[in-house]
């Protein structure tokens, strides 16, 4: 009941009812676009590869696109170049000089910094439509599958075409993540993908209950349950840094002298490693159809596209673990935390102020960290391990969409409680 009259007042307070109605509107939007078929292509082959289609690039595309891909549509390659271009222009602002600057500039260059994020996203959503207009009509889209030429009158301009289709249906989710962001609730782009994730999870889970029967779906349904219920946990896992502020004079005033704390996450990251891994490993996928040697292809294909084989469970959990590091790196300075409250006269008990709070604050970092990143590499792996063990060809409530699903919904409830509270209003927990 707690839950419910949440969501009433809710929709009580005008602000936040405009918001929560314009994010619907946008999702409306960007599922329709994953209907509107692209120009140029073969609609009826497109339907019997969407009959079959399994593997490879197809899923992970499909997964992000929201089931776009099946229907070849405008929005094919969903939000992937936008994550691509983020990861590269975060790892660029740890080596360019210039980008560091901007990120330390506050409002001015955090908006210049997304500003060439759009630029290289457009660049990378040409790139990719190119491959995917390749991958079309050689029919390779899929493994282990007849090929279906999805473009048989392949000409110069039916390919630009189709590279131009794609690439605006790119910009336009870019642009509705943003507008999202702006003026609705919650992260724009986690929520598109978000929502790409839940479209596709009634219908897998039919899939499953057709083929496989009452007692696997019911094994699956149970194991996805356990699987949230431990992804909130170790998402609502804290380390609370304990913060004496001294007392001091301003003015005639007496200011400070109070306590406080400084959260500090065991998965700081979130869901961004295991979207950044997955887009590292994208990449295998696409060379997997332009590189001309058999070998190298089967070695791809075994190895670094197969989800089941030990060599891509070993780089993705890796990758995953690595990602946890790094955006935890870029996220929270802890120079910057220890030089902030010295400025204030805030200090850890028993810690001296300024280099030695840092170091301390980094230790702890560092070690809550590590539990935090093994923990969503195993919730990552465990339905790769689950496939390769139970031969079952699609396991939706598992790793990678429900630890998205879990923790976007978890932030959005976050700033929706906020605003209540902020209205004095109760919030979704009591």
């Amino acid at each position: 009941m707690n839950l419910l009259g949440a969501f009433v007042n809710a929709f009580k307070i005008p602000d936040l009812r405009k918001k929560i109605l314009f994010t619907l509107l946008i999702i409306g939007v960007y599922r329709f676009g994953a209907h509107v078929p692209t120009p140029g292509i073969d609609v009826q082959a497109a339907q019997q590869l969407a009959a079959g289609a399994q593997g490879g690039v197809f899923d992970f595309i499909n997964l992000f696109s929201g089931g776009a891909l099946t229907q070849m549509a405008i929005f094919a390659l969903g939000i992937m170049p936008y994550i691509t271009s983020s990861i590269i222009m975060q790892l660029l602002t740890v080596v360019i000089p210039k980008l560091e600057g901007w990120s330390k500039e506050g409002e001015a260059g955090y908006k210049k910094i997304t500003q060439w994020t759009r630029y290289l996203t457009v660049l990378l959503a040409i790139l990719q439509s190119t491959g995917l207009a390749f991958l079309f009509h050689s029919g390779q889209l899929q493994t282990g599958a007849t090929p279906v030429d999805l473009i048989p009158q392949f000409t110069a301009p039916r390919v630009a075409l189709i590279v131009l289709s794609l690439t605006a249906g790119t910009a336009l989710i870019m642009w509705l993540g943003e507008l999202i962001t702006q003026r609705g609730i919650g992260n724009g782009m986690s929520i598109l993908i978000f929502t790409s994730i839940i479209s596709t999870l009634p219908g897998e889970g039919k899939a499953i209950l057709d083929q496989e029967g009452l007692f696997i779906f019911s094994l699956i349904a149970l194991m996805g349950i356990g699987i949230i219920v431990a992804i909130v946990m170790m998402e609502q896992g804290q380390r609370r840094i304990p913060v004496q502020y001294a007392k001091r004079i301003v003015g005639r005033r007496m200011m400070g002298g109070q306590s406080t704390y400084i959260p500090l996450k065991v998965n700081q990251a979130g869901v961004i490693p295991i979207i950044f891994a997955s887009s590292v490993l994208y990449i295998p996928s696409l060379l997997q159809n332009t590189i001309q040697n058999s070998s190298i292809q089967n070695f791809i294909s075994n190895n670094l596209v197969n989800s089941s084989s030990p060599i891509y469970m070993l780089l993705y959990g890796t990758m995953v673990v690595f990602f946890a590091y790094f955006y935890t790196a870029i996220s929270f300075n802890p120079a910057d935390v220890a030089d902030n409250m010295k400025k204030y006269g805030g200090f850890v008990p028993g810690i001296r102020p300024g280099r030695q709070t840092a170091e301390y604050l980094d230790r702890i970092l560092t070690r809550i960290t590590l539990p935090g990143a093994l923990f969503i590499a195993a919730i990552a792996l465990l339905p790769n391990i689950f496939l390769a063990t139970q031969g079952i060809q699609q396991l939706p409530f598992g790793g990678t969409s429900i630890l998205i699903t879990v923790g976007v919904t978890l932030e959005t409830m976050k700033q929706i409680e906020s605003q209540l509270m902020m209205r004095h209003y109760e919030g979704f927990l009591r």
